[in-house]
């Protein structure tokens, strides 16, 4: 989506266009490339927190998560990293919809719901012009896409959602899932599992449920 396809725009999408292009013009060695854009990426993450300050953090502590998944589902270190940049950029399709919808406190009315799922299709197509973001900007937009067919932008089900995109949909669930009145972090992520675990089958792909299960049972 050019950003001069629209009459009002968020300063935050311009600056954050701005950063991806410069970081799409760099030619990194191929050793290091992974890990500029890495750090990079995660720089553009900060803007998007500034930018919706009370989810701020949620992109980077989704990006931990979704790694974990991805590792015990054995995928390699390039589908990794395409996961981790899109983790971290998941969200940037809400600082196009109107101003309050982006505050995250509004109540949703019909009209509202509807355009909210549009964030995910409209954050793909902000990504997807930077070369180095293609593969991320797929996953960005059917990452809420569940695994019974009922999710969106496009009602795909099961294994044609793409296996990035299903991971993305577990972690971001999970950093989002809020527990109140619990201090205990480990008890924390135990009831949050079980929230997952409800919705496996349905909502999730039972694989990637099972998956961050297994990553963190030593750890709770």
């Amino acid at each position: 989506m050019p950003i001069d396809a629209l009459e009002q725009i968020d300063p935050a999408v311009v600056r954050i266009q701005s950063l991806l292009q410069k970081i799409d013009r760099l030619r990194f060695p191929q050793t290091s490339r992974r890990d500029v854009e890495s750090i990079l990426v995660r720089q553009v993450a900060k803007e998007l927190d500034r930018a919706l300050p009370w989810q701020a953090g949620h992109g980077a502590r989704t990006a931990v998560i979704a790694c974990l998944i991805g590792q015990e589902l054995r995928l390699d270190v390039v589908a990794l990293h395409h996961l981790k940049l899109a983790a971290l950029l998941h969200d940037i399709g809400i600082l196009m919809l109107p101003v309050q919808l982006k505050s995250g406190s509004e109540p949703l009315d019909p009209a509202s719901y509807v355009a909210i799922q549009q964030h995910s299709r409209i954050g793909a197509n902000l990504l997807e012009p930077f070369s180095f973001l293609q593969e991320s900007a797929v996953l960005v937009a059917h990452h809420h896409e569940w695994w019974d067919g009922s999710g969106y932008p496009f009602g795909l089900r099961g294994e044609f959602i793409p296996l990035g995109a299903r991971i993305l949909a577990v972690a971001d669930a999970f950093e989002a899932i809020q527990v109140p009145d619990v201090s205990d972090r480990s008890l924390r992520d135990r009831i949050k599992l079980r929230v997952l675990r409800v919705a496996s089958g349905t909502q999730f792909d039972p694989a990637a449920v099972t998956a961050l299960s297994s990553k963190l049972q030593p750890i709770l």
